[in-house]
């Protein structure tokens, strides 16, 4: 089992995203377990303030590093080891590789940022590693949150229902097959009178030919 523990200042953005589809299921067979904490029960008074204006002058709040070290402090005293990951437009961008070397941990902590992000102090003394989803800036770290569990879990075997599909499309360096795919009906009739064929070679049977057809249309997420 892989636990992931997620600190946010809005916790009920998870609520519907944990109780649908293959994450809530993985749940319920226990291969994986999410835990949810909201950073403002580490706040140090009781408005729960976890926020406070940057030094140097700017626009908009900063996450304070007092609560998320607390939080981050708590998580880590009954975990062995965990591997702590701060989400920020600045970091090292999520990749297939990444995921398959993440799913390989067992404890992961995921920081979510807010406003105009964390003070930095957490990127350099607490998180092991920085990370974004992309080039471009979101409202905060939920979202990644979610991405990293889905993209991390699918690679636990079992999650996906057949353990045989993750042998078939994982490649030797973490990265992960993905080719087209058809079903029925072999012909679909547009109502213009078209007609859209499923490729010959996926009808026909031959093992051996599909396999190729797989390859040449394949490709490997990196």
């Amino acid at each position: 089992m892989i636990k992931f523990d997620v600190i946010t200042i809005f916790p009920g953005i998870f609520d519907s995203y944990l109780k649908e589809s293959l994450i809530s299921r993985a749940q319920k067979k226990k291969l994986i377990k999410i835990n949810i904490h909201n950073l403002r029960d580490f706040s140090d008074d009781k408005r729960g303030t976890v926020d406070d204006r940057p030094f140097g002058g700017g626009l908009g709040m900063v996450l304070k590093v007092e609560p998320i070290f607390k939080a981050v402090r708590r998580l880590t005293s009954y975990r062995l080891k965990s591997k702590v990951i701060l989400f920020t437009p600045r970091g090292q961008q999520f990749n297939q590789r990444l995921a398959y070397k993440l799913s390989k941990e067992k404890n992961i902590i995921f920081i979510c940022g807010r406003y105009e992000g964390v003070d930095q102090r957490v990127a350099e003394k607490i998180a092991d590693m920085e990370l974004s989803i992309g080039d471009y800036d979101l409202m905060g770290g939920e979202l990644p949150a979610m991405v990293a569990i889905e993209a991390i879990s699918r690679l636990i075997p079992g999650v996906l229902g057949k353990e045989a599909l993750l042998k078939e499309r994982i490649t030797k360096s973490g990265g992960f097959i993905e080719y087209a795919q058809y079903t029925r009906p072999e012909i679909f009739k547009t109502p213009q009178g078209k007609n859209w064929k499923v490729p010959t070679v996926l009808t026909q049977g031959d093992h051996k030919k599909i396999e190729a057809w797989k390859k040449e249309h394949g490709k490997v997420i990196e």
